[in-house]
C-alpha cells in the first residue's frame, strides 16, 4: 500500500494511491465507443510516407499510427472556457495540473413534468434533469466536507454509456438551479457521465457553461468569464463499486492547445481523517 497523507482545512486525509480508479472511457479506435451529434468515429490508420508503413503486422519494423478523433464527441475529454469563446483559449493553459479533494454523488435525474426547475430553453416533454433538489440531497451526508471537484453519477449506470450513440432520447443534462448550486458550492471542477451538462439541441444557448464559467447570456468574450480557471469533464463512466463520497481527483489531461482534449480522470479514495 502506498499512502499520502494531504492537509486540508478539515483535517489531515490519508490517500492510498495503490488503488486508484479510473473514470475515463478507453477509447477502442475502430471499435465500440461513445458518440455525440453523429461525429465520425475516432478512427486510427498506419502512418504510410514513402516505403514506411506503421504496421508490423504488415512488414513495416514498428508500430506508427495516426489518429483522428474529435475530443467532445469521441469520448471522455475536458473543457474549459474557451469552449464558447471567440478567443481560443486553451485547457493547457486554463488547468496547470495537481491533486483535487473531490466528491462523487449518484443521483437519479428528474422528468421534466415532475420539476419546478428549468433550463433555457424549457426543457421539452421527456427530459430528464439533473436538478439541484437531487444533488441537495445527495450532497446532505457530506454537506461539511469543502471540495473543489464535483463527480456526478447518474442512476440508471449502465454499461451502455461506454459506447452509447447520444441521439435519442436526449441524456439527462443540468437545471439552471442545479449549475448555480454547483458555483455556490466552490466547485471549480465538474465531471460528469453524460455528454454535456446542457441540453444536447439547446439552441446553442450553453446556459449551464455560461452558469459555471460566470459568462453573461450571449457573451463570447473571456474577459467577461467571472470563473475562468473551472474545468467541465464530460462522457467519464464510474462503475457501481466505485462508491459516493470523498475522494482525490488526479485530472490527467492530454496537453492539447485546444478548447478541449481527452482525459484520464483518476481518483483516490481518503481514507482516514483526523482533526
Amino acid at each position: 500500500m502506498r499512502r499520502v497523507s494531504v492537509v486540508m482545512a478539515s483535517g489531515t486525509w490519508t490517500a492510498d494511491l495503490s488503488r486508484p480508479r479510473d473514470l475515463a472511457i478507453p477509447l477502442a479506435f475502430d471499435g465500440p465507443q461513445p458518440n455525440l451529434f453523429e461525429a465520425a468515429a475516432a478512427t486510427a490508420a498506419p502512418l504510410r510516407s514513402g516505403g514506411f508503413v506503421g504496421d508490423v503486422a504488415q512488414g513495416g519494423s514498428c508500430n506508427c499510427s495516426e489518429y483522428r478523433l474529435t475530443p467532445h464527441c469521441n469520448g471522455t475529454h475536458t473543457e474549459c472556457v474557451g469552449h464558447i469563446t471567440r478567443q481560443r483559449v486553451s485547457i493547457r493553459d486554463i488547468y496547470k495540473g495537481g491533486l483535487e479533494p473531490a466528491l462523487l454523488l449518484s443521483i437519479t435525474p428528474v422528468a421534466a413534468s415532475e420539476s419546478d426547475e428549468g433550463s433555457n430553453p424549457s426543457p421539452q416533454e421527456g427530459d430528464r434533469l439533473i436538478t439541484a433538489a437531487v444533488l441537495r440531497e445527495a450532497w446532505k451526508p457530506w454537506s461539511s466536507t469543502t471540495v473543489s471537484a464535483l463527480v456526478i453519477r447518474t442512476l440508471p449506470n449502465e454499461a451502455s454509456k461506454l459506447s452509447r450513440r447520444y441521439t435519442t432520447p436526449v441524456p439527462p443534462y443540468l437545471t439552471q438551479q442545479a449549475a448555480q448550486l454547483i458555483v455556490d458550492r466552490g466547485i471549480t471542477h465538474l465531471l460528469l457521465d453524460t455528454p454535456s451538462l446542457d441540453r444536447t439541441h439547446d439552441e446553442g444557448l450553453l446556459t449551464g457553461h455560461r452558469i459555471f464559467w460566470g459568462m453573461p447570456a450571449g457573451s463570447n468574450d473571456v474577459t467577461a468569464a467571472q470563473r475562468a480557471e473551472a474545468t467541465v469533464t464530460e462522457m467519464i463512466f464510474a462503475a457501481d463499486d466505485v462508491a459516493d463520497g470523498r475522494y482525490l481527483l488526479d485530472l490527467q489531461i492530454a496537453p492539447f492547445d485546444a478548447d478541449a482534449a481527452p482525459s484520464r480522470p483518476i481518483l483516490y479514495c481518503l481514507m482516514v481523517v483526523t482533526d
